[in-house]
């Protein structure tokens, strides 16, 4: 690898890691601007997902590109609470957004609450945990339960 390419990778990796850019051109810009005059649409797609990059929520609640730490994958130092992005819920269940792959570390959490927590069942996908509540149990409740358990401010 020239040293060129590796600038370019660290600079990438730089851009990403300030979770700014919502869309691929954007960081096509933001790299022609410091000096990588080659770089096009088509070479960000590719280093995208090279990088195992995603498109999530920022602190700011904006849809932007970022790197994954360790690949998506919660490490031990995460809390909890890093890694809830969004819950919200209507009259069925409480719906929870985590980042890339901590949706089934939240689940199981969450599932080990059980029937006594006023959970009946849990599913989860990589970012998306659906919670439903037992039949005693409001989900308006449940939702103020599991903001509270990952210090979610409503």
């Amino acid at each position: 690898m020239t040293n060129k390419q590796e600038e370019l990778i660290k600079a990438f990796k730089v851009i990403l890691k300030k979770e700014l850019m919502s869309s691929q051109s954007e960081i096509v810009d933001s790299l022609r601007k410091q000096g990588f005059d080659g770089i096009n649409q088509s070479k960000v797609s590719r280093m995208l997902t090279k990088f195992g990059a995603v498109r999530t929520r920022n602190a700011k609640k904006e849809m932007v590109y970022c790197l994954p730490t360790e690949l998506g994958v919660p490490t031990i130092s995460s809390s909890l609470k890093e890694l809830v992005m969004e819950i919200g819920y209507n009259s069925a269940m409480v719906v929870i957004h985590t980042g890339p792959g901590a949706a089934q570390l939240i689940a199981r959490l969450l599932d080990s609450l059980g029937r006594p927590s006023g959970i009946l069942g849990v599913v989860a996908g990589d970012d998306t945990i659906f919670v439903t509540p037992t039949k005693d149990v409001e989900t308006e409740i449940l939702h103020l339960s599991v903001c509270k358990l990952f210090e979610y401010q409503i």
